[in-house]
């Protein structure tokens, strides 16, 4: 009998600690979160790429509809997505809900999908008819130029070809017409 007290014991105090430990787990759970829901909206982290204000490198690539893109003239939008980003997926219809109701145009938008071979990763289907799309593999001509370091990013730019915002959101970016107009020299 003194075996199974001391057998229970040990098997109430392994469940006592191991209820501490999921305890600890949830509460650093939360605070992560709370730091990652943190950012405020068009405040780019770091990690996004180019300051506001600067000019990307020039680029040029081929989108799948076989037309070259060089630069950024002409763009109002680029947004980049990975075949290893689990959160890309989800961004995809907000990011064309932002196109739709800021009436940007499929020449002004670029979707860059990065990573996934020599097609484009299946969840940007939905985007062929609002942006064009370019596929390059990590660490691509179009990813250096923006120096894009997580994903997904969108990079709005100003109508010199500068970035005007970036962020992680396509809710959270202002619309084209909220940008300041270029300065005239």
């Amino acid at each position: 009998m003194p075996i199974l007290i001391a057998a229970v014991a040990v098997v109430g105090s392994l469940c006592l600690l191991d209820l501490l430990l999921t305890f600890g787990v949830i509460r650093r759970l939360r605070e992560h979160t709370a730091l990652l829901t943190t950012v405020a909206p068009g405040e780019a982290p770091a990690a996004i790429g180019l300051p506001a204000g600067e000019l990307p490198a020039a680029f040029s690539s081929v989108t799948t509809d076989g037309e070259p893109v060089s630069g950024t003239s002409g763009l109002r939008v680029v947004a980049f997505f990975s075949s290893r980003c689990s959160f890309c997926p989800e961004r995809v219809p907000p990011f064309a809900d932002y196109l739709n109701a800021h009436r940007i145009g499929r020449d002004s938008v670029l979707a860059i999908s990065v990573g996934s071979g020599d097609a484009p990763a299946p969840y940007l289907s939905g985007l062929a008819q609002a942006a064009q799309i370019c596929v390059e593999p990590e660490g691509g001509d179009i990813c250096g130029a923006f120096k894009v370091g997580a994903f997904p990013a969108f990079v709005l730019l100003d109508a010199d070809g500068a970035v005007a915002v970036s962020g992680h959101d396509p809710a959270a970016l202002p619309g084209p017409a909220a940008l300041p107009e270029p300065a005239t020299v």
